[in-house]
């Protein structure tokens, strides 16, 4: 598939999800690495989750597919808006990122219904954030 057969909004190979009620992924440019855009704690230090999802062939699919895909994940994720901190879907490498309030069980529980909605999303790492 030629980055002509999908919208513009899904032509690069990394994005920030934005979480607000149409839930679209807006046009983005080439970024910086996850690694120093994710964040890692919050303004007093404490740790946030994180887990990683992968879907295997989403780049590959027609337009209409990976619309649908992206939208059953949004919709999910907008469920959850007040605990995410942040989503990107890296479309190059096929995975969803998402960094959440460190809530027992709210990992687990937003992935399990990604995987619901899109049963090609599969589990792949997650971290649950632990104060010593």
């Amino acid at each position: 598939m030629s980055n002509k057969e999908i919208p513009n909004s899904l032509a690069c190979a990394s994005n920030s999800l934005p979480l607000n009620a149409s839930f679209q992924f807006p046009d983005i440019q080439h970024s910086e690495p996850l690694w120093k855009r994710a964040p890692t704690r919050d303004n007093s230090g404490k740790p946030y989750a994180d887990f990683m999802m992968i879907i295997p062939g989403l780049r590959n699919f027609e337009a209409s597919r990976l619309n649908d895909i992206i939208n059953r994940m949004g919709a999910v994720l907008q469920h959850f808006e007040n605990d995410i901190i942040f989503a990107d879907l890296n479309l190059k490498i096929n995975v969803l990122w998402v960094t959440v309030q460190p809530h027992p069980g709210l990992s687990t529980e937003i992935a399990s219904l990604i995987h619901h909605a899109v049963p090609e999303a599969k589990l792949v790492s997650q971290h649950s954030a632990t104060e010593s």
